[in-house]
């Protein structure tokens, strides 16, 4: 659980998952160095997957990367049932672990936390990633019950998309010791995050730039921070153009602006950038060294 894992995006063309699309930007990220690709996430789209879909997406996942990297599959859900039978399904696929996401809109107590992600984690022997994400679900995992769970032989990270160094520092101090790891959920504290004990990013902007956000990670896990700072302020500007609308619009949109997949799609309810947004973003782009294959 440490290094660069990139969010990968979910192609679609015709209200189908584009598998070719899927399969280039695969390759692309394991020729570019990443140290593991995350399928069936948020970045992935996964509330807009049917259960078939997101197993079928999970499985092809393993079968083109082949072992070449990590696979994080995300098989979190807001039914612990759902997320029971996701995960035994990537489990029995070959993926190396799962991510999963805080159980969204139930709302549910610390105590059903702890009762949820431990039902999960005595179920399957592949490692798990809990996923705090408030901004999205309506709660947090408190790093109480974070430290909690990191007892559980089966959790071995958190994907900590506060953005709080505060947070982070209380969930390392919590851990300390024991082996678990802290992964950034967000590109733009990446540098930050590792500075305090952080072990990576799971990153949306390595979609688009993998051989740099792995530099970047790697600059800073060395304690090269002079390097990855620089990095990190080169890179800025994409850290937050990928989030001027709700993740993965922007990102699929760079996607095809750099010809990494074959069109746009989105399923609704998420729609197409705003036509300005997307001039801003080409050009944010570009900036950073980008080539546009497929200019607006």
């Amino acid at each position: 659980m440490k290094g660069t894992f990139t969010a990968i995006v979910t192609p679609f063309k015709n209200g189908m998952i584009d598998y070719q699309s899927f399969e280039r930007l695969i390759n692309f990220q394991i020729e570019n160095g990443v140290d593991g690709i995350v399928p069936a996430g948020t970045t992935g789209e996964s509330p807009t997957l049917s259960h078939q879909e997101h197993k079928e997406l999970i499985t092809f996942t393993v079968k083109t990367v082949a072992k070449r990297c990590k696979i994080i599959a995300g098989t979190g859900a807001n039914s612990t049932a759902e997320t029971l039978e996701l995960t035994a399904h990537a489990e029995k696929t070959g993926a190396d672990a799962a991510l999963l996401v805080c159980p969204y809109y139930n709302k549910p107590t610390q105590e059903g936390l702890l009762q949820h992600y431990t039902a999960v984690a005595d179920s399957c022997s592949i490692p798990l990633v809990l996923y705090d994400v408030p901004g999205r679900c309506g709660i947090e995992i408190k790093a109480q019950t974070i430290a909690k769970l990191a007892k559980h032989k089966n959790i071995k990270a958190v994907k900590d998309a506060t953005g709080s160094l505060d947070k982070t520092s209380e969930i390392l101090f919590l851990t300390q010791g024991s082996g678990f790891s802290v992964i950034s959920g967000n590109d733009s504290v990446t540098v930050p995050l590792i500075s305090v004990g952080g072990s990576g990013i799971i990153s949306v902007v390595s979609n688009i730039l993998p051989k740099e956000t792995k530099t970047l990670t790697d600059a800073a896990l060395a304690g090269n921070f002079e390097k990855a700072r620089e990095l990190h302020l080169k890179l800025w500007p994409l850290f937050t153009g990928m989030f001027v609308q709700t993740n993965p619009i922007p990102v699929k949109a760079a996607c095809y602006l750099a010809g990494l997949i074959d069109t746009p799609e989105y399923r609704l309810p998420l729609c197409a950038m705003e036509s300005g947004l997307i001039k801003v973003l080409q050009e944010t782009m570009r900036s950073a060294g980008i080539t546009i294959k497929n200019p607006v």
